[in-house]
């Protein structure tokens, strides 16, 4: 339908009429109520045109600026501004509620409600106790105040009146001495006192224009710490520049970290408003925040430790820098929280790189713990294990003590490294004995010089009985009567118990060096990738009283380094990860701690970086042109068996044999005779060799059997060849 009917104009017509559309209402047309002349039809278009631009520009320009209020909204500057107002209001409502809490008793409230949701009669009851406490101390405070000011206006009175006194005796001084007038002491007294009036009337007014900025600046300073610490800012005011920020560690974040783990029982007991209860609030402790935590009921600190790294994520660090272990119930908590980046630096360097010696009675530097306290490795009356998987720090450990050790000069150092490595070649010039290598005959070396310690551990036994000692002591190691300390390092040593020839009487030696040599100032370091039952004695593992378990697999070798039930008990080494935790340890027996989680020193023995090399020549110079000790004694030795001779091996075997016997049963008979150099032996295998030597063994049926008599006849023949190349 057109909007309007337009009507060609007559001629010497002046206008066009312009009939506007018709109406329709209810189905009925209505007629126009008005008619518009050219003019002013043009003039109604044109405004309604302008007002449609005009509205259009008012839509652009809302457009705009919500756009632009949006981009500023979401911007990181805004975002950080608002978000510094909204942590200095947090900072305040956390004021208001600590002045709360300390007005009403509402912690100990809390505590006491926390306490009868869980049915712990014993901890309601020992809150209404503090909380009786504090409250008789408030009564009591609150009652001495009006003596408090009694005394304060009495020091006051007394106070003013010394000085009076003072200045009479001055002036009174004065006058009889004939320094000066008595009146010249009391009018430079008045005039004194007048001048730091003056000096207050002038400084009073800016004074007290500046005094409020000053206190507000105050407050909002503190009221914004307190906000960072304490208080919450909604999460949309989040920005990219805080998020390298590090997070306070302190009860409402342990709490919110402990929620975040979507527990059902933290969950809910968090929701019905009740406090996590703190046994040791979260305080400063070393390099990290300690605090331990009653968890609610169901909840066990062993679940909790589980997730070690879920609760980083919720304490902004990486695992390695939280540490949650079973305090002295199942359900407490005990955690430390290192402070953000603490430990990358690690254990630092070892602290006697430039200069010293040490007194291995006293104990030997070996690392920090994560709190960043030094700690010693105790050595005399001590035997030590080392374990974990490989590449965790295992023989860097046992460097340490050993330098250690080789930095006390009346120490005699023994290392046996059942392996080709260089980990302790460097310590060769400092050693009495030093065997590295995996072949038969150096295994054989290692067992020899472990029969002269077992004698040595019973000679030095005959020396506690002549002294009337009961144990080695510092006065007796330095007398030179032969109980100086030795220390024995045996790395790798499930390669030499487990050697097939030697293990069975090294595994034994051990087990006797370890019981009897502790009070005989003989230290033995033994190390191992797992210690299993076949990899390593139990009566070994059981009198090293000192335990350094690396990154283990199993609660086994856990169990194995740090004493039965460890595991069971929270103390764990397989939490730690391996690669992330490299050069952590878990400890015992070092500290008065059930053990300890520490950060071994690393020495380097690499080419381009030898820092173990200066400390030897350094403990060669403290020996003072002495020899090394130990040194001077004769080196014994154990042959190594002569190889043995086959065809003889067979004669023997078959020596009550009169007829062939099939290669297939011949086999075992060796292998009985010698389970070493026969391991693996079949009949197809004896034929073989067999034929090396010149003997055809016949297949007869697919028995292929041996004669005994061809057997011997070529032994004949074998001596008579060489017979003729002595010849």
């Amino acid at each position: 339908m057109n909007t309007h009917d337009t009507t060609t104009p007559a001629a010497g017509e002046l206008a066009t009429i312009h009939q506007l559309p018709v109406r329709v209402e209810h189905g009925e047309a209505i007629e126009p109520d008005e008619i518009l002349t050219d003019a002013e039809y043009r003039a109604r278009v044109t405004q309604k045109e302008l007002a449609q631009a005009r509205w259009a520009g008012y839509r652009n320009d809302a457009v705009v600026v919500a756009r632009t209020a949006k981009k500023v909204a979401s911007h990181e500057r805004t975002k950080a501004l608002v978000g510094h107002g909204m942590t200095v209001v947090a900072g305040l409502d956390s004021w208001r509620g600590r002045a709360w809490d300390a007005s009403t008793m509402g912690v100990y409230r809390r505590q006491i409600k926390a306490a009868e949701a869980v049915g712990d009669r014993e901890q309601v009851k020992e809150w209404l106790e503090r909380m009786e406490t504090v409250k008789e101390a408030r009564h009591r405070r609150i009652m001495e105040l009006p003596e408090l000011m009694k005394r304060l206006m009495k020091v006051g009175a007394i106070s003013l009146a010394a000085a009076v006194v003072m200045v009479l005796l001055i002036g009174i001084l004065v006058q009889v001495s004939g320094a000066g007038a008595f009146t010249g002491v009391i009018g430079g007294v008045f005039d004194a006192l007048r001048w730091i009036f003056t000096a207050i009337a002038w400084t009073w007014t800016p004074l007290v224009a500046v005094a409020p900025w000053v206190v507000a600046a105050g407050v909002v300073l503190g009221a914004y710490r307190e906000g960072k610490q304490r208080g919450k800012v909604p999460g949309w005011l989040a920005t990219n520049r805080g998020a390298d920020a590090d997070l306070t560690i302190d009860e409402t974040t342990i709490a919110q970290a402990l929620a975040a783990l979507r527990i059902p029982q933290i969950t809910n007991y968090l929701k019905e408003g009740l406090p996590m209860q703190y046994l040791t609030p979260a305080r400063r402790d070393g390099r990290g925040t300690h605090a331990v935590v009653r968890l609610p009921a169901g909840v066990t600190a062993e679940k909790i430790a589980r997730r070690r790294g879920d609760l980083a994520t919720g304490l902004h660090r990486l695992s390695k820098e939280v540490w949650p272990t079973t305090g002295s119930e199942e359900g407490i908590l005990d955690l430390w929280v290192a402070d953000k980046g603490a430990l990358a630096e690690g254990a630092g360097a070892y602290p006697l790189l430039d200069g010293g010696l040490v007194d291995v009675f006293k104990g030997v530097p070996f690392g920090r713990t994560l709190r960043g306290e030094p700690i010693l490795c105790p050595v005399i009356e001590r035997n030590t294990i080392t374990g974990g998987i490989p590449g965790q720090g295992k023989s860097s450990a046992d460097r340490v003590i050993a330098i250690g050790a080789a930095l006390d000069p009346t120490v005699e150092l023994r290392i046996w490294v059942p392996d080709a490595n260089f980990d302790f070649e460097v310590f060769a010039p400092r050693c009495s004995r030093y065997v590295m290598g995996a072949e038969d005959e150096k295994i054989a070396q290692i067992l020899a010089d472990l029969r002269e310690l077992h004698a040595e551990v019973q000679a030095r036994g005959e020396l506690l009985v002549k002294y009337e000692i009961p144990a080695v002591t510092r006065e007796y190691a330095s007398k030179g009567v032969g109980l100086h300390p030795i220390f024995c390092v045996l790395e790798e040593a499930h390669v030499a118990i487990q050697h097939p020839t030697y293990g069975k009487d090294i595994a034994q030696l051990l087990v006797d060096i370890v019981r009897l040599g502790r009070k005989r100032a003989i230290h033995m370091i033994v190390s191992t990738q797992a210690p299993t039952k076949d990899s390593m004695p139990r009566d070994v593992t059981r009198n090293c009283s000192n335990g350094i378990a690396f990154a283990v697999g199993d609660h086994v070798a856990n169990d194995a380094l740090l004493g039965q039930g460890a595991y069971a008990a929270g103390h764990r080494a397989t939490e730690l990860i391996p690669g992330t935790d490299r050069g952590t340890a878990v400890v015992k027996g070092f500290s008065g701690e059930r053990s300890e989680i520490v950060q071994v020193y690393f020495l380097d023995v690499a080419k381009d970086n030898d820092q173990v090399t200066p400390l030897i020549e350094r403990s060669l110079a403290a020996l003072k042109g002495s020899h090394v000790p130990g040194a001077d004694r004769p080196t014994s030795l154990i042959e190594a068996p002569a190889p043995r001779d086959l065809l003889e091996d067979l004669d023997e075997v078959l020596r009550d044999v009169t007829e062939p016997l099939a290669a297939a049963k011949v086999a075992p008979l060796l292998i009985a005779l010698d389970g070493r150099e026969y391991a693996g032996l079949d009949g197809t295998k004896l034929r073989a060799l067999l034929a090396q030597r010149g003997v055809k063994v016949p297949s007869t049926g697919n028995r292929y059997p041996i004669d005994p008599v061809t057997i011997r006849e070529a032994m004949a023949a074998q001596a008579t060849s060489d017979l003729d190349e002595d010849e």
